[in-house]
């Protein structure tokens, strides 16, 4: 058993850049990950293998980022009972409306947690994953308050630049 908190997956290499967003994140929150490519259509024994060594690693949330039919997260969410946080990515001519409708639309009793499509979604991602383990973890819940106090900070930073004459 390892440290690993979060597991990220993605359906194609060409995603990387938007889940980069996830790792980031993570990161910058404290929190252990491994990202990794594992198609639920081209490779899904992979993908069972992927979740079996992150599971004996301890991970506690997977955090998947699929395209256009994107249905690696429900496959992900098919074969645990642990969190799954969907990333719909905007990889396709539907503007990642289809990866969208492919990762929310889940049947009752195998939920896929879903956010925004693309670089803002794989953000909220990872703060999702970090709000979850932050139930049983008052460090990571510190770390967020933190990260909340960095956003409106941003914020007044920004308003003060815009205000002044």
């Amino acid at each position: 058993m390892s440290d690993l908190q979060v597991q990220i997956l993605m359906g194609s290499g060409s995603d990387a850049d938007v889940m980069a967003n996830t790792v980031r994140t993570l990161r910058e929150l404290g929190i252990t990950s491994d990202m990794t490519v594992a198609s639920a259509h081209r490779s899904p024994d992979r993908v069972r293998r992927v979740m079996k060594q992150a599971l004996e690693r301890g991970v506690k949330v997977f955090v998947v980022g699929a395209g256009a039919a994107a249905h690696l997260a429900g496959v992900v969410a098919a074969h645990t009972v642990l969190p799954v946080i969907g990333v719909p990515i905007d990889s396709s001519p539907l503007g990642g409306f289809d990866a969208l409708l492919a990762t929310v639309q889940m049947p009752p009793g195998v939920p896929v947690a879903t956010v925004a499509v693309g670089k803002a979604g794989a953000t909220n991602a990872a703060v999702l994953a970090a709000q979850i383990l932050a139930v049983g973890d008052a460090a990571i819940a510190s770390r967020l308050d933190d990260y909340r106090r960095g956003l409106a900070e941003k914020v007044e930073r920004a308003a003060a630049e815009l205000e002044q004459p």
